[in-house]
């Protein structure tokens, strides 16, 4: 009887190996080739390819993938197994930015944000133009430069609490510190990418947690700007305002924007 077994088990885990499918090819952030007992079918994913860094970096990339395990007939997509876990390849090609979904989940907007994969190579205002929508992305990326700056980009992750910026490696940990900010009372710090401060604007978020979403944090900003432009009626204060109404300190600051929007391309 147990000799009978392990003879079902060796031809069970034979019969699986045989029909396991595996990544055979990788065409684009978009396309992937699985084969399937000797038979290759072409995969498409939904969304469009970020190739701002050349086809060959994200190819380079995605070398790893080559004869990965992977299931190609869920509901979520095909899913690859990396390391003993499963996860849908479009979520992975999002998430390390070499594909933009059809709408701008969390994942894809932090690797918007960040410049992971291939929006590294994207211009500086490019974020701002895929996430922002009322206002010049030059104008919001120019300002985000003056805000949350951080080894010659804008970061996500920044805080500023009572004039000391603080950057975070991931949103969960800016997350925490904003809880650790509010569980002791305070309300004078400044969020995100745009660095809202949640003294005065805390009330345009849902939680803490929306406020650190890039998205988010830019459409509150061009609510603000928005608005500094119709109560002075100049694209001049509009933005130094988002700093200080003080001539002082929003002359400054406006002549530190103009600096980094002249780099712009």
């Amino acid at each position: 009887m147990t000799r009978r077994y392990a003879a079902f088990l060796v031809c069970a885990v034979a019969s699986l190996a045989a029909h396991a499918a595996t990544i055979d090819a990788v065409i684009g952030p978009n396309a992937i080739v699985v084969k399937v007992d000797g038979q290759a079918r072409v995969h498409t994913l939904e969304g469009k390819p970020v190739l701002y860094c050349g086809l060959e970096a994200f190819l380079g990339w995605s070398a790893r993938l080559l004869g990965a395990q992977i299931d190609p007939g869920v509901e979520a997509g095909p899913v690859v197994t990396l390391g003993g876990k499963a996860v849908p390849i479009a979520t992975l090609f999002v998430r390390e930015g070499w594909l933009r979904p059809p709408a701008l989940n969390d994942a894809a907007q932090e690797a918007l944000a960040e410049r992971r994969g291939g929006w590294a190579c994207a211009p500086k205002t490019e974020p701002f133009a895929q996430m922002g929508s009322r206002v010049d992305p030059k104008i919001t990326a120019g300002i985000a430069m003056n805000e949350s700056s951080y080894r010659g980009r804008p970061w996500p992750w920044t805080l500023n609490v009572a004039g000391r910026g603080m950057f975070f490696s991931t949103r969960e940990e800016a997350y925490a510190a904003i809880n650790r900010l509010l569980a002791n009372q305070r309300c004078d710090f400044d969020v995100g990418l745009m660095q809202v401060n949640w003294c005065y604007h805390g009330k345009r978020f849902t939680s803490p947690w929306e406020a650190l979403a890039p998205a988010t944090n830019i459409r509150v900003a061009e609510d603000i700007l928005t608005e500094n432009l119709q109560r002075s009626g100049s694209a001049m204060k509009a933005v130094a305002w988002y700093h200080s109404a003080n001539p002082e300190r929003g002359g400054p600051y406006f002549s530190r924007f103009m600096k980094h929007v002249a780099q712009f391309q």
